[in-house]
């Protein structure tokens, strides 16, 4: 069983909208921001970028695409005030541990796939009392590659002793997780907390709108298509 970690088990997108509103006074600017932290992301997985120094690049690349030049002290400064608020908003959904117990009664072995950074993603996942349910935590800036590519849902495969047709991946990302995950030869599972979305879900995938779906799923769709 492997699970994504921001915005399936976390409520990452809330705290980091507060965090972005702390620095520049609202959260306006959302989808700026995740498109340029999304750049900024891929250039440091490809090795362009240290990680220490990423954020505060990035932070400065954001700014002046407002408008506002800033120093990199300033910009790291900023960064700096904004993190502290992201990590104190940190907070798992309400349906994350129920699952987690469940999952972890039925003896299946748990990863966590994360494409955040590893010292960040782990200090977030011992915090908010994770680690534990965990077997294995493969994270993109560790593995030197994100979701979807196939290498680092392989490499949780191999963690956890489990071929990728026995291998269930839940994540909130339709591209990134479900549709990366049925592509390496796993179960993909998009998770959707929005609620249906209207549209066709794409051949090989499985939906569900929390995770407390997710045991009748395991128990009932993806065992009977496995028998």
């Amino acid at each position: 069983m492997c699970l994504d970690v921001d915005d399936t088990l976390v409520d990452y997108s809330t705290s980091s909208r507060a965090a972005l509103a702390s620095m520049v006074g609202n959260a306006d600017a959302w989808s700026l921001w995740q498109r340029i932290t999304d750049d900024h992301v891929t250039r440091q997985l490809a090795g362009e970028l240290q990680y220490e120094s990423m954020r505060n690049i990035r932070t400065q690349a954001f700014f002046a695409a407002l408008g506002e030049e800033l120093t990199l002290d300033e910009a790291t400064r900023r960064e700096l005030s904004r993190q502290e608020v992201l990590s104190a908003g940190w907070c798992l959904f309400p349906d994350v541990i129920p699952m987690l117990d469940w999952l972890r009664a039925t003896g299946l072995p748990i990863a966590a796939i994360s494409n955040a950074s590893g010292r960040h993603q782990r200090v977030k996942i011992a915090q908010l009392g994770l680690s534990s349910y965990f077997d294995a935590v493969l994270i993109a800036g560790e593995v030197g590659c994100a979701k979807p590519d196939r290498v680092i849902f392989h490499t949780a495969c191999l963690a956890l002793g489990v071929p990728p047709g026995d291998t269930v991946h839940v994540g909130d990302r339709l591209h990134a997780d479900a549709i990366g995950a049925r592509d390496a030869g796993m179960h993909g599972v998009w998770i959707n907390r929005t609620g249906p979305s209207g549209g066709t879900l794409p051949a090989g995938l499985s939906s569900i709108t929390g995770l407390a779906e997710l045991p009748e799923l395991l128990v009932c769709e993806l065992s009977a298509a496995n028998a």
